[in-house]
């Protein structure tokens, strides 16, 4: 078993390098090819949570599971909000392949996956980017956006302003007064908070922009109010887990805004050209990412076979 460090995992790759197998990922999702059991949590007091992501892809085949503990108070510590262990295993054998950090591959594969959301939904011409959240996740997206948009501008804005402050400084970017100023000026929006009531209102939206909204991965959290749902051409990684756990579709339902029929699109078909993406300049696309397993073992399949080929992180017997 080979042990790869947070450290290892930077060294090896960045959200650039993932943004390939993610895409091809999501396409074998939409295909049929995984095994994807909806991610139970389990809450562990204090509004904290286990989270237990196991799955399967097939060709190449690669199984395996995400342990990973959410603790959104971390950050006001100094420590990640996402802390785990990411286990795969040896599908001739049975035996444990790799164990890596989940936190930074969580970090890097979401936003990944919102690459290929943007690459595949936003407008070419899109220029300007707003961030909403200055945590671990706005750091990886702005690397990811900056990777399949030529962007001239991009503004953050956050609930707590000296946080995005220091994000602004760091990256060299601009802030944003309030949450309608970020959006109104922004083609892509990438919504990376911890947010248990809805941020993205209706009347924010506007034709031609491109949402991926990220951070609720349970129905507990919410960064999108529910009366955005019927005004956005809607696209999700995994449709099973958009219905049981994002919470404005499954609110938008339960008031009657949307209907059983109502359109949704996996990513990946988009990707394998089964569904259309974007209609035309003026729509205005959601990504509502709630995190797949899949993703998880692309990208650990693939930051492991960079592993083996440097002899990075820490080989162990284990039978």
């Amino acid at each position: 078993m080979r042990i790869l460090t947070r450290a290892d995992i930077t060294a090896l790759v960045d959200v650039a390098a993932l943004i390939a197998p993610v895409a091809a990922a999501m396409q074998r999702v939409s295909e049929g090819r995984a095994e994807l059991p909806l991610r139970s949590v389990v809450p562990v007091g204090g509004g904290n949570r286990l989270g237990v992501m196991p799955g399967a892809l097939g060709d190449p085949p690669v199984y395996g599971a995400k342990l990973l503990s959410l603790f959104p108070d971390n950050p006001k510590h100094g420590r990640s909000s996402h802390a785990g262990l990411m286990l795969i295993f040896d599908p001739e054998t049975g035996l444990v392949r790799a164990c890596m950090d989940a936190s930074e591959l969580t970090a890097l594969r979401t936003a990944a996956a919102s690459a290929v959301a943007t690459q595949a939904l936003a407008r070419a011409d899109a220029a300007t980017l707003a961030i909403i959240g200055c945590g671990e996740q706005a750091h990886s997206h702005l690397a990811a956006m900056r990777a399949v948009r030529p962007l001239r501008r991009v503004v953050v804005w956050g609930r707590d302003p000296a946080n995005a402050e220091a994000f602004a400084r760091r990256h060299g970017i601009d802030t944003a007064d309030t949450l309608a100023a970020a959006v109104a000026q922004a083609d892509i929006v990438c919504t990376v908070t911890a947010a248990r009531t809805p941020l993205l209102q209706p009347d924010m939206l506007h034709a031609g922009l491109h949402v991926n909204a990220v951070g609720a991965s349970v129905p507990v959290m919410q960064e999108i109010a529910t009366g955005c749902v019927p005004a956005v051409d809607l696209f999700t990684d995994y449709k099973p887990s958009l219905e049981a756990q994002a919470a404005e579709v499954i609110d938008a339902r339960r008031q009657g805004l949307i209907g059983p029929d109502h359109r949704i699109t996996e990513i990946g078909d988009v990707l394998r050209g089964a569904e259309p993406g974007r209609r035309d300049a003026a729509a205005i696309t959601l990504y509502r990412s709630l995190g797949v397993a899949a993703q998880d073992l692309a990208a650990a399949q693939f930051v492991l076979a960079r592993a083996e080929q440097a002899q990075r992180g820490i080989v162990v017997e284990m039978a």
